[in-house]
């Protein structure tokens, strides 16, 4: 690929694979919470447990997440789909097999495109599948044993797995970035990670430029964008140091020790045949009508590509502009309402990609939860368009704004005194009496100083308590000097 970066002389290969925790009330095959932080087992049932006689019953809103996230993504949706039972035997696993899909998934192909920079890239998806998510085996408390807290058992997931597109570590991060977003914009996930509602798994493998693939080892369970930053760096250092040493790269499933900033193997990797995946005979295969998707697609917002580019269209912003203001629901909706009444949607998209967002970021605050409102911005951008205050001056009433509650911008300007001087004749007697009492500068203008000319600029505004307009002083001290 073209944007392939070399490390040591190695090209760097990555796919994904995301668990993405569905935001249905309940269970995907029982009727059980899924509510995150209840007492260990409260929340598992008869079917979580698998208990003798017990019989999945499928979730239709799981479905329908789904299917959302297939129109998201530009996916092919099956007709039909089916369940298959995957075998493994673990403490958590009540059934000794999880239901999952395997030859038909219900979601197939699709995208996700995103800007890293101002570049833009696409990873391929191959599939999105639904499945059960298993217990927890929970050993913090307990001495030479684990716990198993199964609330978690039968939680429905979607899992999202791409091509192995990615070329960097920096473009993985922007692809689980970009792909939490949709999954949050859209409302089929509540995308917290800290919860593991939104678990990613990196395959990961190096090899020389145009080599076969080389062995991938796959990190579980990243549940920060800085941690899968971290772990990603380490793997690929890691693998490329191994195999100059003379050691093949073995399959393998790995951790990330955040306080060590290292990967280490917990098991060698398993292929789809160990699993002995087969139909399970309890679900009958998932049918999904050409009108249910239709319905779906009738139901969904406007997704973020979208908008961004009708903000272009309909706002004259550039398109980094526009992907930025689209990062979540709230910030886009924040901006359209403060360009609506302010009636310049640059000035309004540079206040809230720079200060509104700095603030907030500082304060892990949402859009939603600013202590400005849109109208009190659009106020204050409309007093810097119309010359009311300086852009210095808005920036001491943005200040204000922010650290008081319904607060009036003009009030705070009158309050204190922050209106430019506008009066040109009160302007020209400034003038008039800086260049009086500044002839030396005055003569080295006229000798071809510009340095000079910012000097006598910066003595009117002193003189003029930084209440004139900088670009009315230019013009008047342009026409008086010659």
């Amino acid at each position: 690929m073209s944007h392939a970066k070399l490390i040591q002389g190695y090209e760097v290969v990555i796919g994904f694979e995301t668990h993405a925790q569905l935001s249905t009330a309940s269970k995907i095959f029982s009727r059980a919470s899924t509510a995150f932080g209840a007492e260990p087992n409260t929340q598992a049932c008869a079917v979580d447990l698998a208990l003798p006689g017990t019989l999945p019953v499928m979730n239709r809103g799981a479905v329908e997440r789904a299917i959302q996230l297939g129109l998201a993504l530009g996916s092919t949706i099956a007709p039909t789909s089916i369940f298959a039972r995957k075998n493994y035997f673990y403490p958590d696993l009540p059934k000794g097999y999880q239901i999952s899909q395997f030859e038909i998934p219900v979601v197939q192909g699709g995208e996700v495109g995103f800007l890293l920079g101002e570049e833009k890239r696409t990873v391929r998806l191959v599939r999105a599948h639904l499945e059960e998510d298993a217990g927890k085996s929970v050993h913090e408390g307990f001495i030479g044993q684990s716990g198993i807290d199964l609330n978690r058992a039968g939680t429905p997931l979607l899992e999202i797995v791409t091509e192995p597109d990615m070329r960097s570590t920096e473009e993985a991060v922007a692809y689980a970035k970009e792909l939490h977003k949709i999954v949050t914009w859209i409302g089929i996930c509540d995308g917290n990670m800290q919860e593991g509602s939104f678990r990613c798994d990196a395959n990961v493998s190096v090899r020389k430029p145009g080599a076969p693939l080389g062995i991938r080892r796959e990190i579980k369970n990243l549940n920060s964008f800085k941690f899968m930053q971290q772990a990603i760096d380490f793997e690929i250092r890691w693998q490329i140091e191994q195999i100059e040493d003379g050691h093949a790269i073995e399959q393998a499933t790995v951790l990330f020790d955040p306080d060590t900033g290292e990967t280490r193997a917990m098991r060698t990797k398993e292929d789809a045949a160990d699993y002995r995946y087969f139909p399970d005979p309890d679900l009958p295969p998932l049918v999904i009508s050409a009108d249910w998707i239709e319905r779906v697609r009738a139901g969904m917002p406007e997704l973020p590509r979208l908008m961004a580019a009708r903000f272009v269209a309909d706002y004259g912003l550039p398109e980094y502009d526009a992907t930025t203001l689209t990062q979540s629901k709230t910030m886009a909706a924040f901006f359209e309402a403060t360009a609506r009444v302010c009636g310049n949607a640059k000035l309004a998209s540079n206040w809230i990609m720079g200060e509104v967002s700095r603030r907030a970021n500082a304060l892990d605050l949402g859009f939603d939860a600013l202590p400005i409102t849109s109208g009190q911005l659009a106020q204050l951008i409309g007093r810097i368009g119309d010359g009311t205050i300086s852009n210095n001056a808005g920036k001491q009433v943005f200040e204000a704004l922010w650290n008081s509650e319904n607060a009036d911008v003009d009030a705070i300007i009158e309050a204190k005194g922050l209106k430019q001087m506008n009066d040109s004749g009160a302007l020209e007697k400034i003038v008039d009496d800086v260049l009086a009492a500044n002839p030396k500068s005055v003569e080295e203008f006229r000798a071809g100083k510009d340095k000079a000319f910012n000097a006598l600029v910066g003595q009117v505004m002193k003189a003029s308590r930084g209440k004139a307009n900088p670009a009315q002083v230019n013009d008047v001290l342009r026409a008086k000097l010659g």
